[in-house]
């Protein structure tokens, strides 16, 4: 029989998972951080909300303690079927897709930061799989992807055609794993996660709103 002590601990950890989830969805990444943490500390035995809190830590760009809570996570449940993908996290050696997109992207003479920012751009995406299945058929659509997600987001004219041709497969499986990446990461034009120019256009959109909101505040005086 469970104790009521435990049982108001996982009832507050539940509490904690939903506001965390909904900031999440929300993008206020600190406070998902700050709900996800505490949910955790809660339960610290229950490795799902490890999952979640390396999820949020992610997308905030905290990789270092993105990791350490994937690790705590792999001692929990040693005999995951997604604890192999997270293991190969902590490799100090590249990946098929990250040798694949370094060789290819370098060929076409692409920017380091663009190259960077799409390896980040990958090991966001492993973390925030969570539990779900990588589909992993063929490095180099996976390369593609990422190489086309990233000129898109930084606003370079290219086609899924023209990077299919280079990378040498077919133009419905870079769209489909095109697809899967902003999903998953809730990819937007020039988001600053990946964005690597000096002025991003988002900044105006931004600055904008705050204009806006002023005028309405100043339109609704007395």
């Amino acid at each position: 029989m469970a104790k009521r002590g435990d049982s108001a601990q996982h009832r507050k950890a539940e509490e904690y998972e939903q506001k965390g989830l909904q900031a999440y969805e929300e993008w206020n990444i600190d406070y998902a951080i700050e709900c996800y943490t505490k949910a955790s500390e809660l339960l610290p035995d229950e490795p799902d909300r490890l999952l979640d809190l390396a999820r949020a830590l992610a997308r905030g760009g905290d990789f270092d303690r993105a990791l350490k809570a994937l690790a705590e996570f792999i001692r929990l449940e040693p005999d995951s079927p997604v604890t192999e993908r997270f293991e190969q996290l902590f490799s100090s050696g590249m990946d098929e897709v990250e040798i694949l997109l370094t060789d290819k992207m370098t060929a076409a003479e692409t920017r380091l930061e663009l190259i960077g920012t799409a390896i980040q751009m990958w090991l966001e995406y492993r973390i925030s799989l969570g539990r779900n299945t990588l589909i992993m058929r063929k490095p180099e659509t996976w390369a593609a992807a990422l190489d086309y997600t990233i000129r898109k987001v930084n606003l370079r004219a290219v086609t899924r055609q023209d990077i299919a041709n280079f990378y040498s497969v077919s133009e419905s499986a870079v769209r489909d794993r095109h697809q899967d990446l902003v999903e998953t990461l809730d990819v937007m034009p020039c988001d600053y996660r990946y964005f690597v120019g000096k002025a991003n256009p988002l900044d105006k959109l931004v600055e904008a709103a705050e204009l806006l909101e002023q005028l309405e505040a100043h339109f609704q005086e007395p």
